[in-house]
């Protein structure tokens, strides 16, 4: 099911406020309703696709409290099979702009996959991924994890932990076979760190071989996120990286064990983001500046007084248009809590960010991280200077259309202006808050890639590589 869209009476009486706001020439410090009476949109009725995750939230919450419909947006939302149908979706226009795996936007245009140059003015969250096992593996990996005085398992749990198990495997000849959602995911990116950072050998690209297997000790592949603790139970997959709910699910199902959330191996690390083409981008500016409006509103209500608000969103979350899970499964992760094995729940505040820490900033740091993390692994095949990744990231992520669109809620009086970053010139300070302790310096990306120790160095494709 689908929302619907508002009536055309609707859609004309919007049409119509923003005809008499422009004649009347209304200042921006007057306005404290909506945008609608500040920009004459190119276009007003928009379709966005989504994959059911929790991390839609933003594009759910400006549909159900109307920060669309307040910018002059009809806006149905439409939930797409999985992260290639909706990245297809938004090249050939069915789709207007989606929930996108911050990977999607950097990689299609740099023309691994799919080519296509799409554009990111807000990203969606912070966190709010984890990493699975099967009972089995936790049955195997829990000798090598050291005991809180409880008898509780200490956290973060080191992938270390996981290599005998892996390597058990490896040497009775049962591939040890683990699920990411995409080969440009986070998921991806966030499971190969991890098992690199405890000495696993996630594998290799190459323009040859595009199963990401080269070299590997663990087997990674394609899982839908909805599929995942399905797959994980008929033993077709020994583990998996994948976003909430479907961590937590395999703990309600008693099937599997979450062992690290990637708040661990990366804190406050950059998840989805909203993407749309360069080209619809282009013809529509006021309209790519209402709908950055309109998420900015509802990442900032998700995280508004220390979450209060965020029952509400596990009960919007829970409808089947939506996620589609039990709420109470939502809940989980969505309310300040993870729980790793059963009845093992902890504080994890920042599990889920969508608004503080400039969690909606499209930082030029944040993609050049994803595009360190493809070339590490082979996706991009050749070595490029720092220029290059600065030249790509400056390309897909649009901090101009943010800006604009934050001042304008700042005028409106409907967001803070010290909740923007006006100064950044988009990189991020320098931070080792990595499992492994590297530090990351966005502004010198071949510095950082070189001193990660498992993964292609300069020069280095994965047929030359000796890892």
């Amino acid at each position: 099911m689908t929302p619907s869209k508002p009536s055309l009476l609707m859609r004309g009486a919007a049409t119509a406020l923003r005809a008499t706001a422009v004649v009347a020439c209304v200042s921006a410090s007057q306005i404290t309703s909506a945008s609608a009476e500040m920009l004459e949109l190119e276009t007003d009725v928009l379709t966005f696709g989504f994959i059911k995750l929790t991390d839609m939230a933003p594009l759910a919450v400006a549909y159900e409290n109307g920060y669309f419909f307040d910018e002059g947006l009809f806006v149905t939302l439409e939930p797409q099979a999985n992260w290639k149908v909706l990245l297809d979706g938004v090249i050939t226009g069915s789709l207007q702009g989606a929930h996108m795996l911050a990977g999607q936007p950097l990689a299609a245009t740099i023309g691994y996959g799919t080519e296509a140059h799409i554009v990111t003015p807000f990203s969606m969250d912070l966190n709010g991924n984890g990493i699975t096992v099967s009972n089995e593996v936790w049955d195997l990996m829990r000798p090598h994890v050291p005991s809180q005085d409880d008898g509780l398992p200490v956290h973060p749990i080191s992938a270390s932990a996981l290599k005998p198990v892996v390597d058990q495997f490896n040497s009775e000849g049962r591939p040890f076979n683990m699920g990411m959602v995409f080969p440009v995911s986070t998921h991806n990116y966030e499971l190969r760190y991890w098992l690199a950072a405890g000495g696993i050998h996630p594998g290799f690209y190459s323009a040859d071989d595009t199963s990401g297997q080269i070299n590997a000790e663990a087997f990674l592949s394609v899982t839908p996120p909805p599929q995942m603790p399905a797959t994980l139970e008929a033993g077709t997959i020994y583990g998996y990286c994948v976003g909430e709910p479907w961590n937590q699910a395999a703990v309600f199902k008693g099937i599997g064990v979450p062992v690290i959330t990637d708040y661990e191996i990366w804190q406050n690390n950059p998840e989805k983001v909203f993407g749309m083409t360069a080209e619809f981008v282009e013809a529509n500016p006021n309209t790519a500046i209402a709908v950055t409006k309109a998420l900015i509103r509802a990442a900032q209500w998700l995280d508004e007084n220390d979450n209060a608000n965020r029952m509400e969103a596990v009960d919007i979350l829970s409808r089947s248009e939506y996620v589609g899970a039990d709420a109470e499964v939502i809940a989980n992760s969505m309310t300040g809590t993870f729980e790793y094995e059963a009845g093992d729940v902890r504080e994890v505040p920042d599990f889920n960010v969508f608004y503080r820490h400039y969690a909606t900033y499209p930082f030029y740091s944040d993609a050049i991280w994803y595009l360190t993390q493809m070339r590490r692994w082979g996706q991009i095949e050749e070595s490029h200077p720092d220029s290059w990744y600065d030249e790509i990231a400056r390309s897909v992520y649009r901090p101009d259309i943010y800006l604009t669109a934050a001042q304008m809620l700042v005028d409106e009086g409907l967001i803070d202006a010290a909740d923007i970053p006006w100064d950044t010139d988009g990189y991020k300070d320098p931070t080792a808050a990595f499992i492994d302790g590297i530090s990351y310096d966005g502004r010198q990306p071949n510095a950082y890639i070189e001193s990660l120790t498992i993964g292609l160095k300069e020069g280095e494709t994965a047929a030359t590589s000796a890892n």
